[in-house]
């Protein structure tokens, strides 16, 4: 697949930037290819705090650390990288922008949560594959606990039931 416009969202953290790697892979294979880097913006709404002021400040934040990502990415030869921030949850802002740019593929990384802790922080990740219909590449950034995890369900899929059955679990669809 030949994707012409990347959409990467990044959060401002490491976890998030572990999506370009694999980015800069592709685009060293197609250097006419346009990287759209998004970050979402939200101000929490404070007592006694200007909104108008706190949302400027996220925004600058934002804008900011998009271009310090873009200013390196320049540095190892991409040359058509494009920053924007919307205002928006990041969900929604991801959702919004490959629309709008008419991306052919969103690379973003997933924190890899599960149980509990998933119900509780969600998945923007989840919720982006869910809602769009462009192709996403999903890149763990939990790395070896993902890949622990994903030998620890192979052995439990792969074993053979106990005698009576009980506790047995089917991991099968239909």
């Amino acid at each position: 697949m030949k994707a012409n416009r990347i959409l990467v969202p990044l959060d401002g953290s490491a976890l998030a930037e572990m999506a370009l790697p694999n980015v800069l892979e592709m685009l060293s294979e197609d250097a006419g290819a346009t990287l759209n880097l998004l970050r979402a913006a939200e101000a929490p709404a404070v007592p006694a705090i200007d909104p108008i002021e706190a949302q400027v400040a996220v925004i600058h934040e934002a804008e900011s650390y998009l271009e310090g990502v873009a200013d390196r990415l320049r540095e190892q030869g991409i040359k058509e990288v494009m920053t924007s921030v919307w205002y928006s949850t990041a969900a929604k802002a991801i959702l919004e922008a490959a629309r709008v740019r008419r991306v052919d593929l969103i690379v973003m990384s997933t924190h890899g949560r599960s149980g509990l802790r998933r119900a509780l922080h969600g998945s923007v990740a989840e919720s982006v594959l869910r809602r769009t219909r462009t192709p996403i590449l999903l890149v763990s950034a939990g790395g070896a606990v993902d890949s622990a995890r994903a030998r620890r369900q192979a052995t439990r899929s792969t074993a053979a039931p106990p005698a009576d059955a009980s506790g047995w679990k089917s991991t099968s669809s239909m």
